[in-house]
């Protein structure tokens, strides 16, 4: 196919008179020099961004980049295909016609705008309405015209319209200034992004309206020059426009545009092909046979493809050039993502011409770029061009530049882009074989764990496609596909293991399941394979294998009952669809059908294994159970139960006793046929465990316990507490005898600790269960008083054993402690339960302090620091840390609902700041919702909590240089961040700071020294703690704190002349100077203005008078010029060369490849604007202002994007020296649209 021509070959060519663009030369006018530049298609050299220098000026507004004379050239005839006329003389409309009637209007009136409101509506076809315009053009060619460009400038959001008397004595750019002005609305909204059913498919409507428009005229207008020329010239001229509404709308229509020219010359191209065949078949006919005339009219018809194809050429080479490559580093994201698009679809639908390097260097460029949308598009349009194999072949030397960006792309911190990402190098990886190296496809496996899922199972997919898609991938036989063999299905499961086991880089093979479900579901859901290699004899498995096949077992079982992911993995979906429900409970009776019979054997082999066991154990919450009555297979349950009994009797780890009270406790279902039997198993199973605790229990006082019975009878509490938490236990009557164990524990202290632990448990669990029994309303008040009496009983004894030597047992108490004050706390009565009053408890004085006490013992300790996080000593610390937060949580609960004073609260919140990383976020919830509670006391108790500290340190160290300390300045930190938690609320909490100063205040001149002494208060330090809450208040409340400090020293001795410093600092926090958080009545922060460092400046210069000014006084800017396409003259940027975007220099492009290299925008706020004042008329400056509301608000999303974060989670680096200072240059309007390529 022909590429797009141009004359760019000719090197420094762009000034001479010889450089014509293609449209010029067709006899097209009107195009500005910025779109009639004779480069359409950047330099195609094998050298990678060598682009020749001399065709700079293309996008320099001081050659004519306003079209000043598209609009008032005569048109040209085009070999005999336009009339002589410059404009045709108007024919009378035809009758009936909806479109052209009303045409003939005087010529000061503007058209009507039916073309917007039909294409608003979305209700007729679009291309009957491209046919009626078509019709009222050939009548009106002027009218016709007219009604197209208003459509054009009423889809921008403009009430403006284009008359007929402008569109004769106006420029573009004259007419371009005049629609700014008209722009007074106070929105700013515009049809592409205005909400409301109305608009919203606006955008929809718009492109097929503009799709259409090209599709119909493809064969009469598109040729005639005069329509499609001066409508590319408009747009190109509003691409332009610093109103943001302009350029969005008129670069969605250029590059729409765009892409119904490139189908269109990619029929040409076709034709021509076609037309070149059967010219050469007529040819090599014999001299007899071949036609003349057919030769001639073959010949004619190459001719006449030829002049359209240059035509259409010309075309694309002025909206590439004039439009495509000033806006694809647009500062408005969503103009940036659209020329993106575009591109990707004219690369994919006419690769012969614009899928070379010259036209992927802009991708490549934008795959940095800072916005989440055009970095999809950039990867949602390079996977659509490597998943045709034709065209990888040319993507060679762009995949060696960009290809660790592609890879990168992989860890972006935006989900969906690295799910494309993803897909994009799973796509390379198939299609383009040794481009990923071993490297590369390492750094995309471990996302198979992470927590999204649409990410997990894209990296799923990838890692299929690497390792095992080659060796088990069942090839198709015809049109039927070839059921897999077992042999392929054991290499699979064996990759898996082996990728699992080997690579270390998770310990769950359940995300690794999932990760791979969606590619990877048949393998997975094929039990039979998987069972058969742990029933196997001789199978070559070891141990962390089998145990690896084991969970993988039980996930896919999960997961195909189920139906979504592990615990921590997010999907996004609401549910599932009926046809997946529908699949789901399939394969759970094919599941349960081919396990019932398997895990009992399962369970005979693995039954001395807990490790293996307990997951095994777990099947039976995934299966039909029904199916054991159904399909009479009540055999294979009585070997099931006689496994799980003797699995029971082996065991005593919890996790695996867990397992086995919950599968009983699926079987113990009532509406099961089966549970007679089960249940009798289940006595069975408990009748031996109750007999040995008796026997425990009568044993004499005197006798001692060998370690064979201690163990016993250890193993048969800990059965008995984990079937006690699944079962109700309650007819075996474990209570007494457990209570009496732990009140000889308590009185004697004899009892071993693996005894204590789980006989806590089941007293605990004994009274959960007698209150379920009792909480009907028809309880009697025996029952009541008994159950009270048990819980204070078991109480006392908690409250005995928080001062046992041995920290387990200690732990377990305050757990269970506070778990059952907790229920039994007033909240019990809470919904009607007013019968349960009598149970309601309130822990004494000496309950409530020892609780405190174990807390300040146990949880705000100082841990060692961790190491890399692998070893097994910090593995033991991470879990006593997640033992010390659930500590923690229990006591504030207790806090929070009522159970225990609010004071005690104290004793957490003063250790806020120096235990904030491990327990912050418990601690910050609870002064959250103590506040709510009582807002007044909450800030009383946060003064109590800097007493208490400040108390405890000065009995430590005395009160000589006190506020000199580490712990002191720690204080300070602590009540900045409790002053912090007032939030911005200043008028609500206005009483209650004035109250926690005078409290301070009074705290701190408690203790007065001696009167001959001349030495501080020993509390004065406390008040540079309450300076930190001085901010919260308002200049009113401060004068009257000053004044009742000053009333309360009088009464405190000290020596004249000699104020004391920490007096001295809280007067000055006092002081109307400082700042106060009364700038809002309502208490927000003030808005910060971000500062844009420059470089520094040469010693000696000065600031200018305007530059001061804007610093100081933060006052409204003058007015900038609201439209650019007036010429301008550009000023050299501080010696930094200025790279042409489109025709970049070599090592412009080469260096930009780095993925690091993402820079900053140029900023170009309102007070750098090289802007005249306006001396036209006093009305003049409102009006400008109210028409600003559309305008493209540089001067806040310029240091806005300096201040983001990178795109990645690692971090890049930047280019020194590629900064513009703010005050040295004065930039035009231009350049404030536009962004460096380097910020790509």
């Amino acid at each position: 196919m022909p590429t797009l021509r141009s004359s760019s070959s000719r090197r420094h060519g762009s000034s001479s008179p010889s450089s014509v663009s293609s449209l010029q030369k067709s006899g097209q006018r009107g195009l500005s020099s910025s779109s009639s530049s004779p480069v359409s298609q950047p330099h195609d050299e094998r050298d990678w961004g060598h682009i020749s220098e001399g065709n700079g000026g293309s996008s320099s507004p001081d050659e004519g980049s306003d079209f000043e004379d598209s609009l008032r050239r005569s048109v040209k005839k085009r070999r005999a295909k336009r009339p002589l006329e410059t404009t045709p003389v108007a024919k009378q409309p035809k009758k009936g016609s909806q479109m052209v009637r009303d045409r003939r209007q005087k010529e000061s009136e503007p058209p009507a705008s039916d073309l917007f409101d039909a294409v608003k509506a979305a209700k007729s076809d679009m291309q009957t309405l491209v046919d009626e315009w078509l019709d009222s053009y050939k009548q009106d060619q002027d009218a016709g015209f007219l009604e197209l460009i208003n459509f054009f400038i009423r889809s921008c959001g403009c009430k403006g319209t284009v008359t007929l008397e402008m569109f004769k004595k106006m420029s573009n750019s004259e007419i371009i200034r005049h629609l700014t002005e008209q722009f007074n609305e106070d929105s700013g909204d515009y049809p592409l992004t205005a909400p409301g059913p109305s608009w919203k498919k606006f955008q929809g409507s718009f492109c097929e309206f503009v799709r259409t428009l090209v599709y119909q005229c493809q064969y009469s207008l598109l040729y005639d020059g005069f329509p499609m020329d001066n409508l590319i010239s408009l747009l190109t001229g509003l691409s332009d426009s610093q109103v943001r509404a302009f350029r969005h709308t008129s670069t969605l229509a250029a590059m729409k545009l765009m892409t119904s020219l490139v189908k269109v010359a990619l029929q040409l191209s076709l034709h021509k092909d076609n037309n070149q065949r059967q010219y050469e078949a007529e040819r090599s006919k014999g001299l007899g046979q071949r036609a003349p005339e057919r030769l001639e009219s073959l010949l004619e018809k190459r001719k006449e493809l030829q002049e359209h194809q240059e035509e259409i050429e010309g075309m694309m080479n002025a909206l590439f050039r004039g439009v495509f490559v000033h806006r694809y580093r647009d500062v408005l994201p969503e103009i940036r993502a659209i020329c993106i698009e575009e591109i990707g679809s004219w690369m994919q639908s006419y690769s012969t011409s614009f899928l070379t390097d010259s036209y992927l260097k802009y991708i490549g460029w934008t795959l940095h770029d800072k916005h989440r949308e055009v970095r999809l598009k950039c990867v949602k349009a390079l996977k659509g061009l490597y998943s045709n194999r034709d065209l990888t072949a040319r993507l060679e030397l762009f995949t060696s530049r960009f290809k660790e960006r592609m890879v990168s792309m992989v860890m972006d911190r935006e989900y969906d882009v690295a799910v494309e990402a993803v897909k994009l190098l799973t796509v390379i990886l198939q299609n383009m074989e040794g481009v990923l190296t071993d490297t590369d496809c390492e750094s995309i496996y471990p996302v198979v764990y992470a927590s999204n899922r649409a990410l997990a199972s894209a990296a799923g997919e990838f890692l299929y496609q690497k390792l095992f898609y080659p060796e088990c991938e069942t090839r198709a036989v015809g049109r039927k596909e070839r059921r897999r063999s077992p042999r392929s299905q054991r290499t699979f499961f064996h990759l898996l293991l082996s990728f699992f086991v080997e690579s270390e880089l998770h310990n769950h093979a359940a995300y690794l399941v999932d990760s791979l479900w969606d590619c990877a579901g048949p393998h997975l859901k094929d039990w039979e394979s998987l069972t058969s290699l742990l029933l196997e004899k001789d199978q070559n498995l070891g141990d962390v294998q089998e145990s690896t096949l084991v969970e993988i077992l039980v996930s896919s079982v999960r997961q195909a009952s189920e139906g979504h992911p592990p615990v921590g993995r997010v999907t996004g979906r609401k549910g599932l669809t009926p046809k997946e429900r529908k699949i789901q409970a399939d394969d759970k009776v094919k599941l349960t059908e081919h396990l019932i019979p398997l895990l009992p054997q399962l369970l005979a082999k693995f039954s001395a294994d807990a490790e293996k066991v307990a997951p095994l154990l777990q099947l039976l919450n995934y299966f039909d159970l029904n199916i054991y009555c159904t399909r009479r297979l009540e055999k294979h349950l009585e070997l099931l139960l006689q496994q799980l009994q003797e699995v029971v009797v082996k065991h005593a780890e919890p996790a695996v006793l867990e397992a086995g009270a919950h599968a009983l406790y699926q079987l113990c279902k009532p509406e099961f046929t089966f549970f007679s039997r089960v249940d009798f198993a289940r006595s069975q199973l408990v009748d031996p465990l109750g007999e040995v605790l008796l026997r425990a229990f009568f044993l004499p006082q005197s006798s001692v316990l060998d370690e064979d019975e201690v163990y016993s009878l250890a193993a048969t509490l800990k059965r008995l507490s984990a079937f006690y938490n699944a079962h109700d236990l309650t007819r075996w009557e474990l209570y007494e005898p457990c209570y009496q164990l732990l009140r000889k524990a308590v009185d004697t202290g004899e009892v071993p600790r693996q005894v204590i632990l789980p006989a806590l448990t089941l007293v605990y669990f004994s009274i959960l269960w007698t209150l379920t029994h009792i909480s009907g309303s028809d309880a009697s008040q025996k029952q009541l008083l008994s159950l009270k009496g048990r819980m204070v009983a078991f109480c006392e004894l908690c409250q005995s054993c928080l001062s046992d030597v041995d920290p387990e047992i200690q732990e377990q108490a305050f757990i269970l402690l506070s778990d059952l004050l907790l229920i039994f706390s007033p909240q019990m009565i809470v919904g009607g339960c007013d019968f349960l009053q009598p149970l309601v408890f309130f822990p004494e004085a000496t309950l409530q302090s020892e609780l405190a006490s174990f807390l300040m013992d146990h949880v705000f300790i100082q841990p060692g620091d961790l190491g890399s996080g692998d070893s097994q000593e910090d593995h033991l610390q991470i879990e006593q840390l997640h033992q010390r937060r659930r500590l923690l949580a229990g006591f504030c609960k207790l806090l929070l609902y009522g159970v225990l004073e609010m004071d005690a609260a104290s004793d957490v919140f003063k250790h806020y700041n120096k235990f904030y990383n491990d327990y912050g976020d418990i601690i910050k919830e609870t002064l959250t919702r103590a506040r709510q509670i009582d807002r007044s006391h909450c800030s009383q108790i946060l003064l109590l909590s800097l007493k208490q500290l400040y108390t405890e340190l000065l009995q430590e160290q005395g009160p000589q240089g006190l506020n000199e300390l580490p712990a002191f300045i720690e204080m300070r930190d602590l009540a900045r961040r409790f002053a912090l938690s007032f939030g911005p609320q200043q008028l609500q909490n206005r009483d209650l700071v004035v109250m926690l100063h005078t409290e301070g205040i009074k705290f701190a001149l408690s203790e007065l020294p001696a009167a001959d002494s001349s030495s501080q208060p020993p509390n004065l330090a406390f008040l540079e703690l309450l300076s930190e809450f001085s901010p919260r208040l308002f200049h009113q409340d401060k004068q009257l704190l000053l004044s009742y400090l000053e009333k309360c020293l009088q009464h405190v001795p000290q020596a004249p002349g000699h104020p004391w410093g920490p007096v001295i600092t809280y007067r000055h926090s006092l002081s109307p100077l400082e700042n106060t958080a009364e700038a809002s009545i309502q208490g927000y922060p003030r808005s910060k203005k971000r500062r844009i460092k420059g470089p520094s400046r040469p010693n000696g210069e000065d600031t200018s008078p305007f530059q001061e000014e804007s610093l100081q006084l933060n006052s409204i800017p003058p007015t900038p010029t609201l439209t650019s396409t007036a010429v301008k003259s550009r000023q050299p940027l501080g010696g930094l060369e200025e790279v042409e975007e489109e025709e970049g220099s070599e090592s412009e492009f080469t260096h930009g490849q780095r993925l690091s290299d993402i820079q900053r925008l140029r900023y170009s706020g309102p007070q750098h604007l090289h802007t005249p004042l306006n001396s036209s008329g006093p009305g003049l400056g409102s009006r400008l202002t109210r028409r600003l509301s559309l305008m493209e608000e540089e001067e806040e999303e310029g240091p806005a994007a300096q201040d983001d974060a990178s795109e990645e989670w690692q971090d890049t680096d930047k280019q020194p020296g590629s900064y513009s200072s703010p005050g040295e240059h004065r930039l035009d309007l231009l350049d404030s649209t536009e962004l460096n390529i380097e910020d790509f």
